[in-house]
């Protein structure tokens, strides 16, 4: 006997909450596995991970799950449903699609070896071993390709993985907007390395306190309104959040002795990705729709929070007192020779430590890479020395090892090939963002010099973050901007600052 509408769609729902409680169960094992879970009890949290994931697989391709898409899409019951079952419905039929195409028994191998190939991962990163790792990588580029036959490629097979993270975005695109940005940074940086107005950075050259650290990173979490009765800072290998619901969202980073600012900056970007978790409306928990529109939208958050407000001269003004304080007499220096310290462009050879502008072409060699593997068949084994050649080209330095090349970043071993353009592309997105903040929020820069930051969090949580994934990327760009993205914002952003810093004319 068919079933009405209105109780399709409670079915639906409750089918949907499901997936998203499988969902963060699986959210809190992952942040375990990675964050300080016994190394001998690895294997055997990797095969729980894929039977739990598994029989969240079966839950998303279930065929009475089509059934309700089929009867919710119905043009007469479809526009009774309220703009968020409207939405949520139009996201699962495009995962579903997906999904149904994938064999269950494919799906729940292909977890398994993701999280063993993490695990592997941060072995063979401690130890510079990258050949103990490669087969695990061929392994999951096997799987991804099968997975790219399953689907179906776009215009190029990349394509296919590009959408996952970035709905709509193809490589036509980025190739044009990566091209116009190395056209644009490229001279940019020549002229910045020919300065005479070089910052100093000696006095970054000191063992800093691992607690006072610490505490002085929970201190700019708070002034960043980030919620500890919704979350906590943990450590890892690679800095990461996780969101589990907007009342449990927890981020982590990593402490270098020898470096003041690494983990300082990169709790602020992770925090930047968490209070777009915590902020994401009620009427969203419980459905697949609470958590970021996209991966390049995520990133606009954290690169803003981490750059444009972290890295900036006002932020400084009000906070560098107390980290003097937090590591007395290991920082004698003006406000501005740390600011200026801290905004130097130079070539590196680590992608999270690398500064604003040279940070792209970071991005660009992975993108390159990546297009390589999937359009053109580069294997596992070249990929090394073919890291290796692109940063020698690229950025004019070579890794002296497999732990600081192609081993430094955790992605490629969770299988999250397109993955990397998004930090680009929330570069452009935050640059945009903040252009329009600064018109709309009277006197921002001087709130950050006073440090005060929640004005600035509530502005993005009414515009950003309340929505999680209610609009696509380019609604939501338009809504906040007014226009569709333009890289010139971030063109613009990076003359104006680093023309300052190096006293360009």
């Amino acid at each position: 006997m068919a079933i009405g509408a209105q109780d399709t769609l409670v079915l639906f729902r409750d089918r949907i909450n499901a997936i998203s409680s499988y969902g963060e169960a699986l959210g809190v094992l992952y942040w375990d596995l990675r964050t300080g879970a016994p190394r001998r009890g690895m294997d055997r949290r990797s095969e729980s991970i894929g039977v739990l994931s598994g029989e969240m697989f079966k839950l998303s391709t279930a065929p009475e799950l089509g059934e309700w898409l089929s009867r919710l899409e119905e043009k007469h019951t479809y526009e009774t449903l309220s703009e968020i079952d409207q939405r949520l419905v139009t996201e699962t039929r495009k995962e579903y699609d997906r999904s149904v195409r994938i064999p269950p028994k494919l799906y729940q191998e292909y977890v398994v070896l993701a999280s063993q190939s993490e695990s592997k991962w941060e072995e063979a990163k401690a130890d510079n071993d990258y050949a103990g790792f490669q087969p695990y990588m061929e392994k999951v580029i096997g799987f991804t390709n099968q997975f790219i036959d399953l689907w179906g490629a776009g215009a190029t097979r990349y394509d296919t993985l590009l959408d996952q993270y970035e709905p709509g975005m193809t490589v036509e695109e980025l190739d044009r907007v990566f091209g116009g940005l190395r056209e644009q940074l490229v001279p940019l940086a020549a002229n910045i390395a020919a300065s005479p107005h070089q910052p100093d950075t000696s006095f970054l050259s000191q063992r800093f306190d691992k607690a006072a650290q610490k505490a002085f990173s929970l201190h700019i979490l708070r002034q960043m309104g980030y919620n500890f009765e919704s979350g906590r800072l943990d450590e890892s290998a690679h800095p990461f959040a996780t969101g589990l619901n907007p009342g449990d969202v927890r981020i982590t980073t990593r402490y270098l002795e020898n470096d003041v600012t690494s983990a300082l900056f990169g709790t602020i970007h992770e925090g930047g990705h968490a209070l777009y978790e915590q902020n994401i409306m009620k009427e969203l928990v419980g459905t697949t729709l609470c958590t970021g529109t996209s991966m390049g939208i995520h990133e606009s958050q954290s690169r803003f929070w981490e750059n444009v407000i972290g890295r900036s001269r006002p932020f400084w003004e009000h906070n560098f007192d107390a980290l003097q304080k937090s590591f007395p007499g290991q920082l004698d220096v003006t406000v501005d020779q740390f600011y200026r310290g801290n905004n130097v462009v130079t070539p590196s050879l680590i992608r999270i430590e690398a500064d604003e502008l040279t940070y792209n072409l970071h991005i660009i060699i992975r993108y390159e890479m990546e297009k390589l593997i999937f359009n053109e068949g580069l294997k596992a084994a070249d990929l090394p020395a073919m890291w290796n050649d692109k940063y020698k080209e690229y950025l004019g330095i070579t890794p002296t090892s497999d732990a600081e090349g192609v081993l430094q970043d955790v992605h490629w071993s969770g299988g999250a090939f397109g993955y990397f353009p998004s930090y680009s592309l929330g570069n452009m997105y935050a640059a945009q963002f903040a252009d329009t903040m600064e018109r709309e929020l009277k006197g921002m820069w001087d709130m950050v010099g006073r440090g005060e930051l929640l004005p600035i969090k509530d502005w993005l949580t009414e515009r950003i973050y309340k929505y999680g994934k209610l609009r696509t990327p380019s609604e939501l760009v338009q809504a906040v901007t007014a226009k569709p993205l333009d890289p010139q914002y971030l063109v613009n952003y990076l003359s104006r600052k680093y023309s300052d810093i190096y006293k360009l004319s």
